[in-house]
């Protein structure tokens, strides 16, 4: 999902991608208990392990933004900054946050019933292969059980880019609250993109970013 992106960002620093467990070419553990919010901040604390690197910018689109922010919740000395596409930092109240993780359960279910014809035929998820492990991830890492991301915000002491598809309604408040939330943030809105921002307007993006990441 992130190969029109790569030529630019990787012109001149290292760029590391990958597929978190249960996704596309990576290993997708039988038992639900290895999935989870920590067990992912875990896996990118190795990856940068065996990069060697003891600090890195981190990017994420949607459920990637979410996690990068519990990476920095959790490792804050290991971000240099932050890049958060198309994603939001949670739910405050329990009411919206139950309400997502039926979402996350429904989205678990359409799964096993259906195979990966349940998924959207979209760009960014068009290279899963096992659907137990994108649906253990959906019950155990898209759904949340409290507040701890999004009441670390204002503690964010790192440049923060938060960017948007316009057509991206989901998310739009919510890129309206990190940009509010985290201190010295900017927002960027790419004209004519949806959920996928990095993908629908790459060029746009790219251009974004690289400006980011030279100002940094």
């Amino acid at each position: 999902m992130w190969e029109p992106n790569l030529a630019a960002m990787a012109s001149n620093r290292e760029v590391l991608t990958w597929d978190m467990r249960g996704h596309a070419e990576s290993d997708a553990p039988a038992s639900a208990a290895d999935y989870g919010v920590e067990q992912s901040v875990e896996d990118m604390s190795l990856l940068l392990d065996v990069l060697d690197a003891p600090r890195a910018v981190l990017g994420g689109m949607s459920l990637g933004g979410y996690l990068s922010l519990a990476f920095y919740a959790r490792h804050p000395e290991r971000v240099a900054a932050l890049v958060l596409v198309d994603t939001g930092p949670g739910f405050r109240r329990d009411e919206p946050r139950e309400a997502w993780n039926a979402y996350a359960e429904s989205t678990a279910s359409a799964l096993e019933q259906e195979g990966l014809q349940a998924l959207p035929a979209r760009a960014e998820v068009a290279r899963h292969r096992d659907v137990a492990g994108l649906a253990h991830t959906a019950r155990r890492v898209m759904a949340q059980r409290d507040a701890h991301v999004i009441e670390a915000l204002p503690r964010i002491a790192v440049p923060t880019l938060v960017i948007v598809g316009e057509l991206d309604s989901n998310f739009l408040d919510a890129a309206d609250y990190m940009t509010a939330k985290i201190p010295g943030a900017r927002k960027v809105m790419l004209a004519g993109a949806g959920h996928a921002a990095n993908i629908d307007a790459a060029e746009a993006f790219n251009g974004a970013v690289s400006e980011f990441l030279e100002e940094i």
